[in-house]
């Protein structure tokens, strides 16, 4: 894009309310992707098949309620399966969905952007802290 270019190239999607005046389609997204699970247990998924305890350790400070409420929810979404094996003890197996994968092009862009502006919005943090001594914004 040049820089007298600022035309914009494509017609934005009309944003669809809902019959409570609310906005059904991005506000379904940050409902689900809005919480660091659900990103975090998506960028893991995007990985392979994970049982639920290889999922526990591979997010640390995740507790078990907070997982199994978390796939719950991204299986109710479609966005994961679950699979369970008939084992002694049962062996519960999650993966995602083709739904699933087609997100996780976003989710990793949003991966890469915050490893690569990471050192910026720390400093700008500090500088802004600095400025504004007694503020407690966290």
């Amino acid at each position: 894009m040049s820089a007298g270019h600022t035309a914009v190239t494509t017609t934005p999607r009309p944003v669809v309310w809902c019959e409570d005046g609310v906005d059904c389609g991005i506000r379904d997204l940050l409902d689900r992707l809005g919480d660091k699970w659900s990103v975090l247990t998506v960028v893991e998924l995007a990985q392979g098949v994970r049982r639920f305890r290889e999922l526990q350790r591979a997010l640390p400070g995740i507790s078990q309620r907070m997982l199994t409420l978390t796939v719950r929810r991204l299986e109710r979404d479609g966005l994961v399966s679950r699979t369970v094996h008939p084992t002694v003890p049962p062996q519960v197996e999650y993966e995602l969905t083709p739904l699933g994968h087609s997100l996780t092009h976003l989710v990793r862009a949003m991966v890469d952007w915050s490893y690569d502006h990471h050192d910026a919005i720390v400093d700008s943090r500090r500088a802004w802290d600095a400025a504004n001594p007694g503020s407690e914004i966290r």
